[in-house]
């Protein structure tokens, strides 16, 4: 918006007096009828500008906030994302395997206090799920089995930290626990206002279909929190192929459902340039364990403040994107950045000193962080 030359309530009443006392002498001190009549009209030239820098900043995308932003993207057929639900792993356990176990898609599992409820959905990625069966199925011999949920609150309320989710809402026969194995956090709130201006920039630069920004758009326009990198004329195995390129998509979670690879492909498909190959794929996880030993300061909780470190540790490591390196030295910074320590010294980083390298394929995900 254009720097307006705007002014307050003294300076118009001032700009009054002084036209008015240009004409006449008139008095303008303190409850005059000179001074409430300029006061009366100041009042109606604030609101007027008022009216003038509201109509400004609600026609332009870059100003405009919420629903007004709603309706301006409107005009080009751009909506905003709405949240995403979290999806995770969750384990079911039973203490005697002697029979196997059906897990049903649609199952649910709550947090302690029922604040947070995830459903169990289909997922063939995952080798104990049976689409004949629609469920999951834990042979007999096997104590474990993991299956794919999904929170049914969108959004980052769906977010559970390392086994929050450990109540059944109802009995599964031969399952007699469940847990989480893993922080989940690619629950995401609806589209922010910067982050719909910026996806309409990857709009415009849609406009010529069989390009990069293209293929960024068409990912980008799926649901919030997709990340991916695309390699050109080379095949997976990192041989030469011209005229082939492959995408590597992630959802946060590293192991993206079945679901989304396939709609990955099928954005692509749709402005991909004639006459090329490719194939989207899954990430490869590599797995990042972390010990430490923390002090903590006087006046805290030792146990508190070594858990606090553990979930920021975690949070970091999971935050990472596809192709993004873990730092072994940044894993102090983000320690010391808790309240309460005093000391964090030992940092192993998959038992050593050395960053932990992650090629566009890759992603790295946090495994068993110790403090």
């Amino acid at each position: 918006m254009a720097n307006l030359n705007t002014l307050t309530f003294s300076q118009v009443v001032q700009q009054i007096a002084t036209a008015a006392q240009a004409k006449a002498p008139l008095p303008f001190n303190l409850g005059s009828p000179e001074l409430a009549l300029a006061e009366a009209d100041a009042s109606v030239v604030m609101w007027l500008q008022s009216l003038i820098v509201d109509v400004l900043a609600t026609t332009r995308a870059s100003t405009s906030q919420g629903p007004d932003l709603d309706s301006w993207m409107a005009d080009f057929g751009l909506t905003r994302l709405p949240a995403t639900n979290a999806t995770g792993t969750l384990t079911f356990s039973r203490y005697t395997a002697t029979n196997a176990a059906t897990i049903p898609v649609g199952t649910q599992v709550q947090s302690q206090d029922g604040a947070v409820t995830y459903a169990v959905i289909a997922d063939t990625t995952q080798p104990l799920f049976s689409v004949a069966l629609n469920a999951y199925l834990i042979p007999a011999g096997i104590a474990s089995g993991n299956v794919t949920a999904q929170a049914v609150t969108p959004g980052a309320a769906g977010n559970v930290q390392i086994g929050v989710l450990t109540s059944l809402t109802s009995s599964i026969q031969n399952v007699d626990t469940v847990t989480n194995p893993a922080a989940i956090t690619n629950g995401i709130d609806a589209e922010t206002d910067a982050a719909f201006r910026n996806r309409f920039q990857l709009y415009l630069g849609s406009f010529e279909k069989g390009t990069k920004n293209a293929i960024a758009y068409a990912l980008a326009s799926m649901q919030q929190g997709i990340t991916y990198t695309l390699t050109e004329n080379q095949n997976y195995a990192g041989a030469q192929q011209l005229g082939y390129f492959y995408v590597v998509v992630d959802n946060g979670t590293g192991s993206p459902p079945s679901a989304l690879i396939t709609a990955a492909a099928s954005a692509i498909d749709a402005v991909r340039p004639v006459g090329t190959l490719f194939n989207v794929y899954a990430p490869v996880i590599v797995t990042a364990n972390v010990t430490c030993n923390v002090t903590a300061q006087p006046g805290y909780s030792a146990a508190t403040v070594q858990a606090n470190v553990v979930t920021a540790v975690t949070n970091y490591i999971n935050s990472l994107q596809l192709g993004q390196p873990l730092m072994w030295s940044i894993l102090y910074s983000v320690a010391y950045a808790v309240p309460g320590v005093q000391e964090v010294s030992g940092l192993l980083l998959n038992g050593g000193t050395a960053d932990l390298p992650c090629t566009t394929q890759q992603v790295i995900k946090a495994g068993t962080v110790t403090a």
